[in-house]
């Protein structure tokens, strides 16, 4: 296995980026990240953001359960303004694991304690919460829910990874049913019920969740699809579209944010030996099932159409945009530059700094395209220490609004209270990327089907956690 990050110094990672011919800039004035934002009608204290990092911690009916206020109450204790609350599945066949989220009259209680628990820690620490803003991630699993697989539509790439018979781990053929028009037009109204009840609750704004190959973001590549909601781009973007509107319309208090990839990609696996690097699966052209890629040539983006939907849906009244890149379950190395592989994933295919300045450069031209537009930019995590040198660089150049922090704010959630009284990191709780907390969410062997996940090397409460996963069911 290759170990990449080798670096002491910023000068090393500065020299490693100039040998690699990448963009990356860094800067030792952290001063930029902390200026107020403007988000629509509302002012954000900073431009740090806690990504939507789910926990795998709810209860089995879709309720927060004590890790998950645990989490948002450190969340909210950090310091950073932005806090984009994790997914919550809007239907209950429609999540990701069996310890996700719900959002539903049944689990408002909890979600409004999760909230006023955030926002208390806020204000324990910092006075007011005036300038804190937090929402709340709506999602439909899609393919990867976790009963059945709920699919836009059939892909060759990855149909033979997905739709399986989950009692014997066979794939199923071209003939299991795609989702019937009737209940993508059903969804509309769950979408909004959950907006409505997220506003209810408290929730400043609320994530249409169009990312990491989930339905809203496989319908974006449904070009296969027939009907009204595939083939052409205007059928591709019904969904979404519709939702957005009727939202705006019924719940117009509500501040409308999306996080969206920018580039799918194709799938990869594993390569011959344990230590050879991850490799494509094999393709052929045209790639029509692939948001934001080019059908040519798979592994370059396509912004073409990711840029005229972010446009249509700012003015359709979204006023706050996360953007991301491929698949966690087929792609990781594209979603999260990583130094060690999670356990179903793969050696990483290229040197991680190409795959963090592959984030930052499609973020910019999102940025500078729509440059009133307030945009959160992800792939952060691999740089460690030096992530806030990147991310303050950035901000200053206008490269992107918000410096969104996932994998490194589970060990260090207070990260901007770190860099505001001491101008630096506690290294001792610097996310490493050694993919521990991806390594629990993939493990499902106990007796609620899905083992809650964080950072057992830096975070106590997770070793007991990590302990137990660690054993063979």
């Amino acid at each position: 296995m290759a170990h990449y990050f080798k670096f002491h110094t910023l000068e090393e990672i500065k020299t490693a980026c100039q040998q690699l011919g990448l963009s990356l800039q860094f800067v030792d004035d952290f001063s930029p990240l902390f200026c107020p934002v403007q988000v629509g009608p509302l002012r954000v204290g900073n431009s740090l953001c806690i990504q939507p990092m789910e926990g795998c911690d709810a209860t089995l009916d879709g309720q927060p359960d004590e890790l998950t206020f645990r989490r948002y109450r450190r969340f909210g204790a950090g310091g950073a303004k932005l806090i984009w609350g994790e997914a919550a599945a809007v239907v209950e066949e429609g999540r990701a694991n069996p310890r996700q989220l719900v959002i539903q009259e049944a689990t408002a209680a909890g979600l409004e304690r999760l909230l006023r628990e955030c926002r208390q820690a806020h204000r324990d620490v910092f006075g007011s919460d005036e300038d804190l803003l937090v929402g709340l991630q709506l999602t439909h699993s899609g393919r990867y829910s976790y009963r059945r697989p709920l699919i836009a539509c059939h892909d060759p790439l990855l149909d033979p990874r997905t739709v399986i018979d989950r009692a014997t781990g066979a794939t199923v053929n071209a003939s299991y049913p795609l989702l019937k028009d009737d209940y993508l037009y059903r969804l509309i109204d769950d979408y909004v019920a959950a907006a409505k009840l997220a506003y209810q609750i408290g929730f400043q704004f609320i994530d249409l969740k169009q990312c990491h190959r989930y339905l809203l973001n496989e319908l974006l590549a449904a070009r296969t699809r027939p009907g009204p909601f595939g083939g052409s781009y205007e059928n591709r973007t019904r969904l979404a579209r519709s939702i957005l509107e009727r939202i705006r319309e019924e719940v117009p208090g509500l501040v409308l944010a999306t996080r969206i990839n920018l580039f799918d990609g194709i799938p990869y696996q594993a390569g011959p030996t344990a230590d050879s690097p991850g490799q494509p699966c094999a393709w052929s052209a045209p790639v029509e099932t692939a948001w934001g890629t080019n059908p040519q040539d798979p592994f370059a983006a396509d912004l073409a159409e990711p840029l005229r939907w972010i446009g249509e849906m700012q003015q359709l009244g979204v006023a706050l945009v996360n953007v991301s890149l491929g698949n966690p379950y087929a792609s990781p190395h594209l979603l999260r530059p990583f130094e060690y592989p999670p356990p179903d994933g793969y050696q990483a295919p290229e040197h991680p700094l190409v795959g963090v300045d592959r984030h930052f450069r499609l973020a910019a031209v999102i940025q500078r395209t729509f440059p009133q537009l307030p945009i959160v930019g992800s792939g952060y995590s691999y740089l460690q220490e030096y992530l806030f040198h990147a991310g303050a660089a950035n901000v200053q150049e206008g490269r992107i609004t918000f410096v969104g922090v996932g994998r490194a704010s589970l060990p260090m959630p207070d990260f901007a209270l770190q860099l505001k009284q001491h101008g630096k990191l506690d290294r001792r709780r610097v996310c490493r990327t050694f993919s521990y907390c991806t390594a629990l969410m993939r493990a499902k062997h106990n007796e609620l089907g899905q083992f809650a996940t964080g950072c057992p090397p830096f975070d106590a409460v997770y070793k007991p956690i990590w302990e137990q996963a660690k054993r063979k069911p």
